[in-house]
């Protein structure tokens, strides 16, 4: 059945986090910083619509693969974590 779409496989980078906000995202981005934890948002909102939910709205924040443990560890502690596992790898 189906699941929804997956985060985009990037080189060296994991993703760490997806919502259908972007304010939600850029609040883990912008604590991230402050942590020194580079990260990088990718969006898919298709900005011809005003839509925040589906498939046409999610925002993802990858971080790099050398940073991922401290990344979700840093989110844990602020309990806006994502159940984001690399199934595939």
């Amino acid at each position: 059945m189906f699941n929804g779409p997956k985060p985009n496989k990037i080189k060296n980078w994991v993703c760490v986090m997806e919502r259908s906000t972007e304010y939600e995202i850029s609040f883990a981005k912008n604590y991230l910083s402050n942590l020194e934890i580079p990260s990088h948002i990718l969006s898919k909102r298709d900005s011809a619509y005003s839509l925040n939910v589906g498939d046409m709205a999610l925002v993802y924040l990858y971080v790099p693969k050398e940073y991922e443990k401290r990344a979700r560890k840093a989110l844990e502690e602020i309990d806006i974590t994502d159940d984001l596992n690399d199934e595939e790898e």
